[in-house]
């Protein structure tokens, strides 16, 4: 994939089948120590030792209209190609967090891409679902829970209403602008 978000995607797609309703996802970008962390994690299903191990294969899927997965097994690529690598912690009935490194400075590294879209994505998606995005740059941190706004809204007013969709999408941006300096 040309960009990091959309493993990210691709991985937080895995959450909502595995019935979570609660998906964290981190993004830590130290650029003193040259690495970049992304995380998800969910309250679904989880894996049992076997399937942890077993996930990493492009030929093993819960799926039954495809017979390969590719999404961890990808990462896993990306991470390793630039000295990184992926860990997948998981309890069956608790859930699973995936931990990918990189060396962020890697010429082979995808670009993190469109975090934004990424997001809101995963809520026109996955409309029951509470998303926590975190990102981190430096020890500098913008938070964005969609447990926040659905209180703040009440049960009235769903996140997919487009409104709240182009609030949702402005106070993203805003917010990775201003850990970026005021670039986006």
């Amino acid at each position: 994939m040309k960009e990091l978000a959309l493993h990210i995607l691709d991985l937080a797609q895995n959450s909502i089948t595995a019935n979570a309703d609660l998906v964290r996802i981190s993004v830590d970008e130290n650029l003193t120590q040259d690495t970049l962390t992304i995380s998800i994690e969910d309250n679904g299903y989880g894996m049992d030792e076997k399937q942890v191990d077993k996930v990493k294969d492009p030929f093993v899927t819960s799926r039954t209209s495809r017979k390969v997965g590719l999404g961890i097994p990808l990462m896993l690529a990306a991470c390793q190609r630039c000295e990184g690598d992926l860990r997948i912690e998981s309890q069956k009935n608790v859930g699973t967090k995936l931990i990918a490194t990189f060396k962020h400075s890697h010429i082979d590294r995808a670009p993190l891409g469109n975090m934004t879209d990424t997001m809101i994505s995963l809520i026109i998606g996955a409309e029951n679902i509470n998303f926590v995005y975190i990102h981190i740059i430096n020890q500098e941190e913008f938070c964005f829970d969609t447990r926040e706004i659905r209180q703040a809204l009440g049960e009235v007013v769903p996140l997919s209403e487009p409104d709240v969709l182009d609030w949702i999408k402005s106070y993203i941006n805003e917010g990775l602008s201003n850990l970026r300096g005021g670039v986006l």
